[in-house]
């Protein structure tokens, strides 16, 4: 083992072994143990980004030394009397090594996910109108009586017009042509030649949902707009911090931090294009084009554009409206020639996810008079529409209705506490996948808040009250305790009041600056894996969702990704997805009026009176 340096020489790197994911990597000099695993991929959760202020990052160090930020030297194992002192769990991010070490990671870390933002149905058959057809033709040999050029003879077989020709497609035709018997399949989009490859080739296209939390791919038939596979994985950039504020924080930083933020998010779809493209069995260079959503801030980071602005007043936004870029110049692995096309953007860090939200539900909430659209997550997004026009604020709800920011918080995976009741004034859980519970999930810290209500073990302040055989004291902090080692304490609770208060508050501004009050209300959609799989009773029962009958909630799941699937397939929905975008009135909240105190009000739980419909 390495010995430690002495406090006058260079700082050494270290070797840290992470036994469960069978990884070795080096440490850097001055690197946390946290940073060390997020450059070498090694997932350890951390909703703060490493800022040392949320607890989720905890490793335990079985052999070696580390130092803590507050300058003390820790050691996996001491001897003291005889025997050995267990080593403790401790935060990565105010760790670095001290001599090469081996790590463990929390059972939270490890758990598969099983829900991320995909929904049964490869098969489903999408409205086509694709950017990019496909042609297969034949074309003549040239000839010293017509030495025509390539291209000239190719276009000359299409049955549409040909106005340019992309490089990397130009770079691929003269030996594509004279491999074979001179036929071969054109790509084109608009007027311009995108790919060249050999008869009897997929046209595919790469629909992403480029979510906070967790992207999104579907792989589609641009022949015939079948669904032909799915997969959700997590955003790499959920290392750099659970919510968009911490990214936009350190991207802002450096030019350096940037790009990795960039990085990430590319690798991200090229992981999906590559995964899903090999579960078929077909070449990822058959994907000729891709539609991308996101909300502001994925957007700039995946696009490399600065993010600065997006974090202060007013949050503005580098670009607003659609773009159509090729995909090379995204660093995304498909065709070359191939283009993405990027949802607008409304205001703020509302984006193009919300839009395709929007454009998947329309016939829902076109249907009445007053409804209302919200994904609910880390950033929850929601728009008012009343007589078709729209009102679109978003809420910085945080990744606590996540299970972000939650000292046992976790990603909805086995072991994840997804629900929490009380039966006969006992706790009841029920984990994901019915395993032993390690953590607990958004749909379970809904549930808990909802349980304390309803067993009166919280007051109105949000405050955990009485005496029940699971309130416990744990590390100085009242806490519910849910399983072994799960616990839902005080600044848990805090967190999540936080959270509803933002979107409580949300929804009565929206409805003030449309006259209505919340019985106005005939329909609420709400999207997102998230809003799937929560129980709207509890949702109400903390505030969280206005206090309406059950019948006017709908649960439609991941909307953005029927969305974006809908523009990848279909030039008309790209169409309305832009108009949609441009009709949405942004609102602000935090700068105006009334929403301080508003907020303030709703972080408690006692009931606010409906005003007045305006007159």
């Amino acid at each position: 083992m390495s010995n430690p340096t002495s406090s006058s020489g260079p700082a050494p790197s270290y070797t840290l072994r992470f036994p469960q994911l069978d990884r070795e990597i080096a440490a850097r000099a001055g690197e946390t143990i946290f940073q060390s695993a997020r450059r070498g991929g090694a997932r350890v959760v951390g909703a703060c980004g490493g800022r040392g202020t949320c607890g989720t990052c905890a490793v335990l160090v079985t052999e070696g030394e580390v130092q803590h930020a507050n300058g003390h030297v820790i050691a996996a194992r001491r001897v003291g009397a005889g025997q050995h002192r267990r080593p403790r769990w401790l935060r990565a991010c105010q760790l670095t090594p001290h001599t090469d070490c081996t790590i463990e990671v929390a059972e939270r870390s490890l758990a598969p996910v099983v829900r991320a933002d995909i929904e049964a149905g490869d098969g489903e058959v999408l409205a086509l109108d694709a950017a990019v057809v496909s042609f297969e033709i034949g074309v003549p040999e040239a000839t010293l009586a017509e030495p025509r050029a390539d291209f000239d003879r190719v276009a000359q077989q299409l049955p549409v017009p040909l106005e340019s020709l992309d490089i990397a497609a130009a770079r691929q035709l003269p030996n594509l042509l004279r491999a074979g018997d001179r036929t071969l399949c054109v790509r084109v989009r608009g007027d311009e030649a995108i790919d060249f490859t050999a008869p009897g080739s997929q046209t595919l296209g790469l629909a992403v949902d480029l979510g906070t939390t967790n992207v999104a791919g579907f792989l589609i038939d641009l022949t015939n707009g079948h669904r032909i596979a799915s997969l959700g994985i997590e955003n790499p950039q959920v290392a750099w911090g659970a919510d968009v504020i911490n990214r936009v924080n350190y991207a802002t930083g450096d030019p350096a931090a940037a790009e990795e933020l960039r990085t990430a998010a590319a690798t991200a779809v090229n992981s999906l294009a590559q995964d899903l493209c090999r579960a078929v069995d077909m070449p990822v260079r058959d994907i000729v084009d891709v539609a991308i959503c996101g909300n502001t801030a994925m957007h700039h980071l995946l696009l490399g554009l600065p993010v600065r602005q997006l974090g202060r007043a007013p949050f503005v936004p580098a670009v607003r409206d659609t773009m159509d870029l090729k995909a090379r110049d995204l660093d995304l692995d498909v065709a070359p020639g191939a283009y993405a096309h990027i949802a607008p953007n409304i205001g703020g860090f509302i984006g193009g996810d919300h839009v395709a939200a929007l454009l998947a539900t329309q016939a829902r909430w076109g249907a009445v008079p007053t409804s209302i659209v919200m994904d609910i997550g880390t950033n929850t997004e929601i728009s008012l529409i009343h007589h078709g026009d729209i009102l679109t604020t978003s809420c910085p709800s945080g990744p606590a209705l996540e299970g972000g920011h939650v000292s046992c918080g976790m990603r909805a995976a086995e072991g994840a506490i997804e629900r929490v009741s009380v039966e006969n004034g006992r706790i009841k859980v029920k984990t994901i996948g019915s395993s032993r519970p390690v953590g607990l999930c958004g749909s379970g810290v809904l549930d808990a808040m909802a349980a304390l209500r309803e067993a009166q073990l919280l007051n109105d302040g949000g405050r955990l009250t009485g005496d029940h055989a699971d309130i416990r004291e744990i590390d100085g902090t009242r806490a519910l305790v849910l399983a072994r080692g799960v616990h839902f304490n005080q600044r848990d609770v805090r967190a999540v009041q936080l959270a509803k208060a933002a979107i409580q508050t949300g929804i009565e501004l929206l409805l003030d600056d449309a006259g209505l009050v919340e019985s106005d209300i005939e329909r609420v959609i709400i999207a997102g894996a998230f809003g799937a799989y929560i129980d709207v009773r509890s949702a109400i029962t903390i505030g969280l969702l206005p206090a309406l009958p059950l019948d006017r909630f709908e649960q439609v799941g991941n909307a953005a990704g029927i969305g974006v699937r809908q523009m990848l397939a279909s030039r008309q929905m790209r169409a309305q997805a832009r108009d949609l975008a441009r009709r949405c009135r942004y609102v602000e909240l935090s700068t105006r009026d009334g929403f301080q105190r508003a907020f303030l009000h709703n972080i408690g739980f006692k009931t606010r009176p409906q005003r007045r419909r305006a007159s």
